[in-house]
């Protein structure tokens, strides 16, 4: 994976944009958190966490609560070196009740190319199971499953 750096074009926004999906579909908190900053500052929900290693312990919660774990990403906008981007994920909990997360996140990128800052808001609903819409392998989605646009999420 080559690391995109600000500032950033429509075309390269995108790619970051697909390239954080795919490393978040990995569920891998130790290679996620590769393309943050030392010192990344989040906010997520509730939390706050700060640096690499609070990253990949946040994450690792996160993957253990949040089973067979699917995400979709699509940009919002961009400027220089932010990127804004909207989101949704189905999981499902220990007990099988699924969800779909709804929700928006704000990028702030430093010269390299790693994440500084990410800002997300996340909403959760309830859904049957019956009503999921990512159906793909663990992992990737796939270059030819629709996206949330597509999917009218």
């Amino acid at each position: 994976m080559s690391l995109l750096v600000p500032p950033f074009t429509r075309e390269t926004a995108l790619q970051k944009v697909r390239q954080a999906e795919d490393g978040w579909n990995s569920r891998d908190p130790q290679q996620v958190s590769l393309v943050y900053t030392e010192d990344s500052q989040w906010r997520n929900r509730a939390e706050f966490p700060v640096g690499r290693a609070e990253i990949q312990a946040f994450l690792a919660r996160k993957w253990a609560k949040e089973l067979d774990y699917r995400l979709i990403k699509e940009l919002w906008s961009f400027t220089e070196n932010r990127i804004a981007v909207r989101f949704a994920y189905e999981w499902h909990d220990d007990s099988g009740h699924w969800f779909r997360s709804y929700g928006n996140e704000n990028w702030e990128f430093a010269a390299d190319g790693l994440m500084q800052r990410r800002f997300a808001s996340i909403n959760d609903m309830p859904i049957s199971e019956a009503d999921r819409k990512f159906h793909w392998p663990l992992g990737r989605r796939p270059d030819d499953h629709p996206g949330l646009s597509e999917l009218g999420l």
